[in-house]
């Protein structure tokens, strides 16, 4: 603000530069939506490591190739996840109702009304049925009827390891309460939450409903104690039924499945292993539906992501790949320069089955990779090459020749290879508008994504221009902003061109925005770059050399 003088002296005045810098946001922050052996539904959760994982969604599940795709991206170099849970229509949620003698005095006005204590699980599954309940009423104070404690445990099947454990002390049945149970489990428990009955109103219970204590134990000192048992939810059930097409992709509008993500600020890969094991209903397809995959990348080009996509599980070998490439990429249509297909699947020892090795999808290991190349060479590097050696994997499905990859490689279906001493690799780079005779100028992997960085880069740090004055002041700021930007890349060797001039350009004068554009509120911003292609082959050229002759 300028400064008014009222007295003979020096003033200081401090003047907005008029840069606004523009941040790169992140890459490889990877959306999973599958399966899980407990967890919230539907709600897009964020994580940062497989122990996040673990504790949130249960770890590795036999039914879920979704913790077995989460388990692959992080051994293999993944940093954020966004984790989106899905469930069948009938699968059940595990609930108990505790009832009880009130041991609260009569004096206490709630004493009377609140008996009763009804708990389900925080999500439906099979989960809830091992989780046990203690609840009593050694509070901080006996004498107010409102207060008790809750003790909870999540078990193994076997009932003999504590998975979690979560104990509440003096939760109270008083809607006036800081620490109101409804109120204070939804917020606070991973395990329970508490069902309101038709008057809104919960009740608590008595000392120790529904348990029998256990035979006294005769501790060494001589002390004999009870030892109170849990209680244990009932009646949660994993489902039957299969997930279909249209509990991921029905209505965007519900924000369930697939648009779960839509409560996401912003993830850049996506990610969606099979979601129905063939061994729950005995008839359920072990791949993505087509439809699911035409959406996913659909919904892709919206959010300025990309979609990495799993082989059918029919392709066994190179002929059914080849037979069926066609008609895989003819369903993503138009919208395939934001999907990467890898061919074949990899081979894994499955902890939960003693260690033998099983075929898993490789979507999960794909995108740990992408983002292992991001951190460590920049978005504009193929994730692909030597250096993509993956982890934890001891064979792939379908051993392939270079003559073969030859075949795969130009329709655009990215192979991954088995190379002595190197191990398993990825070795290729193309997007599903991969194909020679598509001429597709987002035929690389890394040229679209880049391109998505950037966009989505600017589309952020450009929101300081919205409602300013649409004149040249603002031109020449946008140009410094941008410029600024670009030339930061420029130095990290992201473009073509050894000078700025030959790697990106930015035009935002009255050129690009005329006086319509003015009248109609439009400011019109044009960048121009050279991208860093992958030198896919590589050609040496080798010639004898004839006897020299003395002149």
């Amino acid at each position: 603000m300028p400064v008014t003088p009222t007295y003979p002296g020096v003033y200081i005045e401090e003047i907005p530069s008029g840069v606004h810098a523009i941040t790169g946001v992140a890459t490889s922050i990877t959306a999973f939506v599958g399966r899980a052996y407990y967890g919230p539904v539907n709600t897009p959760t964020t994580i940062n490591s497989y122990s996040d994982y673990d504790n949130i969604f249960g770890g590795l599940w036999a039914n879920s190739m979704m913790s077995f795709a989460v388990n692959d991206f992080y051994q293999n170099g993944g940093s954020q996840a966004i984790i989106v849970r899905l469930a069948p229509d009938d699968a059940a949620t595990a609930s108990i109702s505790l009832t009880g003698n009130t041991a609260s005095p009569p004096s206490s006005p709630l004493a009377s009304a609140f008996t009763t204590l009804n708990l389900q699980a925080s999500s439906p599954g099979a989960w809830g049925d091992y989780i046990g309940v203690i609840v009593d009423l050694n509070t901080k104070n006996p004498a107010d009827g409102t207060l008790f404690n809750l003790t909870a445990q999540l078990t193994d099947p076997t009932g003999k390891q504590i998975l979690v454990s979560e104990k509440f002390l003096n939760l109270s049945v008083d809607p006036a309460s800081s620490r109101y149970v409804a109120t204070y489990l939804a917020q606070n428990s991973q395990l329970l939450v508490v069902q309101q009955d038709p008057l809104g109103s919960y009740e608590v219970p008595g000392e120790q409903p529904v348990a029998t204590p256990a035979s006294p134990v005769k501790l060494p000192s001589g002390v004999v104690v009870d030892i109170v048992l849990p209680v244990n939810l009932q009646n949660g059930g994993d489902g039957m039924l299969d997930i279909s097409d249209l509990d991921i992709v029905g209505n965007q509008g519900s924000k369930k499945g697939l648009y779960a993500l839509e409560n996401s600020d912003l993830f850049n890969l996506l990610v969606i292993p099979p979601y129905n094991p063939a061994n729950l209903s005995g008839n359920s397809p072990d791949d993505v539906d087509v439809t699911v995959q035409a959406a996913a990348a659909a919904y892709c080009v919206q959010r300025r992501a990309f979609y990495i996509m799993d082989p059918p599980s029919s392709w066994v070998n190179l002929t059914d790949a080849l037979n069926g490439f066609s008609n895989f990429s003819a369903n993503i249509g138009d919208n395939g320069d934001h999907c990467a297909l890898y061919f074949p699947q990899l081979v894994e020892a499955n902890p939960l089955n003693g260690g033998q090795l099983q075929t898993f999808v490789p979507s999960g290991a794909m995108a740990g990779m992408y983002a292992r190349i991001d951190a460590q060479r920049g978005v504009w590097k193929a994730p692909a090459g030597q250096e993509t050696a993956l982890t934890g994997v001891q064979a792939l499905s379908v051993p392939l020749t270079d003559m073969e990859n030859g075949q795969l490689n130009p329709m655009g279906l990215n192979c991954l290879r088995s190379f002595p001493l190197i191990g398993r690799v990825i070795w290729g780079a193309r997007t599903l508008q991969g194909a020679d005779q598509l001429e597709s100028q987002w035929k690389y992997i890394p040229v679209r994504r880049f391109a998505l960085f950037m966009e989505e880069s600017l589309y952020r740090g450009t929101k300081w221009v919205v409602f300013e004055p649409n004149d040249d002041s603002l031109w020449a700021q946008i140009r410094l902003s941008v410029g600024s930007f670009l030339q930061g890349l420029f130095r990290q060797g992201a473009f073509q061109g050894t000078s700025p001039t030959t790697a990106y350009f930015v035009k935002c004068d009255s050129e690009t925005t005329t006086q319509n554009d003015i009248d109609a509120g439009v400011v019109n911003i044009v960048v121009g770059f050279a991208p860093l292609l992958p030198a896919e082959f590589v050609i040496i050229q080798i010639q004898q050399m004839a006897g020299q002759l003395q002149v």
